[in-house]
């Protein structure tokens, strides 16, 4: 009887302990939903309460209007062409014309400036000395064995500004007959780009081989004669021959360049071998020396003056 009493006790203090907890769970669960609940219908209450029309806050946040929409102007009518630029419309890029000649905006002439910096290193490399210029240059700290010395970013403003000391009476030219006269409104867009382009393909045809320029013609499908003149090529033949033979002439100005220090490097190599100093690399010892000869033949003034030579 004893050990059925004390049972019966013992499941009597569970049930109440389970009954505590879970009054404590019912009352941390209802808490914060009753409080959500009131926050909520008084959100509700309070946008809801003004009416729509009243002048309110129902009618300023409405969409559509005065105080929420884009236009702050009812959309106006136009009876003709001249009023149609008075109303407030749009900021859109237009382009308007005046007795045929046409008047780039401002946003169409930042559109076309952008357009022409994307295409503008391809142009340089393709139509100008840049390419001869930077590849001579490689060749000269080729043949130097410095590795880095002078860095690429040195060596393509090098290139740079040589090729715009080059190409300046170019490019003046082409601004003052082809660019100037278009934004004048006197010639029209074709006639700009055929006027713009005759100073590149003089400069490119120049510059060309007559092989180089041969061979593209070929493959074409045009016959060649000996009585080609400059108008007879077109530009798409033109500019691959031009970029052949500028590759083709910065190789062999490399080959040169490279010939004395190649000398050297033999020197060098046979009085290590004679001194029985095989394990050294002689471009180790060459080096010091190279850079004496360069520097006592004054040889960035030889290289780049005879360079720029090439191109007159």
């Amino acid at each position: 009887m004893r050990m059925v009493l004390t049972v019966k006790v013992k499941n009597k203090q569970t049930l109440r302990m389970f009954a505590a907890w879970l009054i404590i769970g019912l009352f941390l669960f209802a808490a914060p939903v009753g409080v959500l609940a009131s926050i909520g219908s008084g959100t509700t209450n309070q946008t809801t309460s003004p009416a729509i029309g009243s002048g309110g806050l129902g009618d300023r946040t409405r969409a559509g209007d005065e105080a929420s929409r884009t236009n702050r102007y009812e959309p106006g009518q136009t009876e003709n062409q001249d009023q149609l630029g008075e109303l407030n419309i749009a900021n859109d890029v237009t382009i308007t014309y005046n007795n045929g000649n046409g008047t780039i905006t401002g946003s169409l002439r930042i559109l076309l400036i952008l357009t022409a910096i994307a295409v503008a290193p391809t142009l340089l490399i393709c139509l100008t000395s840049f390419t001869r210029i930077l590849i001579v240059l490689h060749f000269t700290r080729q043949a130097l064995n410095t590795q880095t010395a002078p860095p690429n970013q040195v060596m393509i403003g090098i290139s740079l500004f040589l090729t715009y000391f080059i190409m300046a009476p170019i490019f003046t030219q082409i601004n003052n007959e082809a660019i100037k006269p278009f934004e004048q409104g006197r010639i029209t867009q074709e006639e700009a780009i055929e006027i713009g382009l005759a100073p590149l393909r003089q400069f490119m045809y120049e510059q060309t081989q007559q092989k180089d320029a041969r061979m593209f013609l070929e493959i074409s499908g045009t016959e060649w004669n000996d009585e080609m003149e400059l108008s007879d090529i077109p530009t798409q033949v033109l500019i691959p021959a031009f970029m052949v033979s500028e590759l083709r002439t910065a190789f062999i100005i490399g080959f040169v360049i490279y010939i004395p220090f190649l000398v050297i490097d033999m020197v060098v190599a046979s009085a290590l071998m004679a001194m029985g100093m095989m394990m050294l690399p002689p471009t180790t010892i060459s080096m010091p020396f190279k850079i004496l000869l360069f520097v006592l033949a004054d040889g960035w003034n030889l290289v780049i003056v005879n360079l720029v030579k090439t191109f007159y």
